[in-house]
């Protein structure tokens, strides 16, 4: 990134709210009269914010993270005055000019940059926290309890679900109490895994008509996954890691980059989609890449709290020269963030394929990993059309000939208007999850990103 040229769109720098609060805060800070002593350069933006205070609010970008600083008292990251300085700066009026830091933002710049230099410059593991346990043997006899645990409930899940299939499906309407008990059975047996898609039965005695066919089907990858966790000593090797996965072993990411066998993929990535979600009080970020080079996808995945902020946020549209680590599977998707060769800059519209390619990449993935609920794929030429029978919405190639239906949870969000907006009735680019409940978009191309 540097300070003349490539600046950040609005949309870039609203993808990077933490909530819609935030960024009509953020909207109303998008002017000049509250700020002084604005400036961007050296892959930074600073400026100082009046406030209510005598004092202005000091605040400060390192675009590279982007990492936010700002002296005010709040607790979200980016605050409204980060957020309203980078619409200011990325509005390209003048009103934020090139030039060096001021003294209290230099300071700030030069301890984020010594802290990434000695980190990159380090012995292998320096700069991220060891993982590695004081008492190996100890931590083996944990983990071998562990698995002891979660076959256990493996075995006794399967129990409740010959219970279930003896009795017989209409059983399951009455019976949504026991199916939180065995949940919560799962969750003493550490497998938070088992666990969700136990709760996920429950859910589908209620979801509609068809409920009989879905549970069956729910029930029916349960018994796979059990089974292939119970025998997970004769399964390949990359299947065998898919299978901890899904029942709730994880790796930690500084295992990942710093292990004797790390492998990491350099390429520059291009961010396709920021997704922000809660579940109760975790919040959690997803954001979607693709290597220019390898074709390859990424998902990286990060978890916050009300003491624990998301601090990596990428918005849709830049690339990142950078080493990605991806975690151990049959179909790897997820990865963590290595070094970063470059600063991000703004990156091209992705290139796509139709609907048929869509539906053959989640085909393709399904085979490696059955438990895959979508796929991330890029769709280019094509049209957001109403769904034949008057009910939902459809994604339709250039010819005509092949439409995929959005996603239930699609429907009725903003985001749907947004896109056909967008579209106007021409083709466009969309990026999204492609699963058996349809194609759910992330982010359209007009042609800057345009979050979903």
């Amino acid at each position: 990134m540097n300070s003349q040229g490539e600046r950040w769109t609005t949309d870039q720098v609203l993808a990077l709210a933490p909530d819609e609060a935030s960024r009509r805060a953020g909207g109303k800070l998008a002017a000049p009269g509250p700020w002084s002593d604005a400036g961007a350069g050296g892959s930074a933006v600073w400026g100082q914010c009046k406030g209510s205070g005598k004092k202005p609010y000091q605040t400060v970008v390192d675009l590279n993270g982007p990492a936010f600083k700002c002296s005010c008292p709040s607790r979200k990251f980016p605050c409204k005055h980060a957020l309203g300085l980078l619409l200011l700066w990325a509005g390209g009026g003048g009103e934020v000019p090139s030039g060096e830091p001021s003294p209290w933002a230099g300071e700030w710049l030069a301890g984020r940059r010594e802290r990434t230099e000695r980190a990159a410059g380090a012995p292998s593991g320096a700069g991220v926290p060891s993982r590695a346990p004081a008492d190996p043997e100890a931590a083996s006899r944990r983990a071998e309890r562990r698995m002891q645990r979660i076959g256990a409930g493996a075995t006794e899940l399967e129990q409740r679900l010959t219970d279930l299939l003896q009795s017989g499906l209409a059983s399951a309407e009455s019976g949504s109490g026991s199916w939180d008990e065995t949940a919560a059975r799962m969750v003493d047996a550490q497998a938070p895994g088992l666990a969700a898609r136990v709760r996920e039965l429950s859910s589908v005695v209620s979801s509609g008509p068809d409920w009989p066919a879905r549970l069956l089907e729910e029930c029916a990858l349960l018994h796979l996954l059990d089974q292939g966790f119970l025998g997970i000593e004769r399964l390949p090797g990359p299947l065998a890691a898919t299978v901890r996965s899904r029942v709730g072993l994880t790796t930690e990411s500084a295992d990942l980059l710093t292990g004797s066998d790390a492998a990491t993929v350099r390429d520059r990535w291009l961010v396709l989609a920021q997704q922000d979600g809660a579940d109760g009080a975790l919040l959690t970020r997803r954001i979607y890449l693709r290597g220019e080079r390898t074709g390859r996808m990424a998902l990286h995945l990060s978890f916050g709290g009300s003491s624990r902020p998301l601090d990596l946020a990428l918005p849709p549209g830049l690339v990142l020269d950078a080493d990605l680590a991806y975690y151990p599977g049959a179909r790897p998707l997820r990865a963590a963030l290595g070094e970063r060769h470059a600063p991000a800059a703004p990156g091209p519209v992705p290139p796509g394929g139709g609907v048929d390619a869509a539906l053959a990449a989640y085909g393709d993935a399904l085979r490696d990993d059955p438990w895959l609920d979508s796929w991330p794929v890029v769709l280019s030429e094509v049209t957001p059309i109403p769904g034949r029978d008057g009910t939902g919405w459809q994604l339709a190639d250039a010819d005509g000939e092949s439409a995929l239906p959005l996603d239930p949870r699609a429907l009725g969000r903003t985001g749907l208007w947004q896109l056909a907006a967008i579209s106007g009735g021409a083709p466009i680019t969309v990026f999204g999850e492609c699963g058996h409940r349809g194609f759910l978009p992330l982010t359209a191309w007009d042609p800057t990103p345009v979050s979903l």
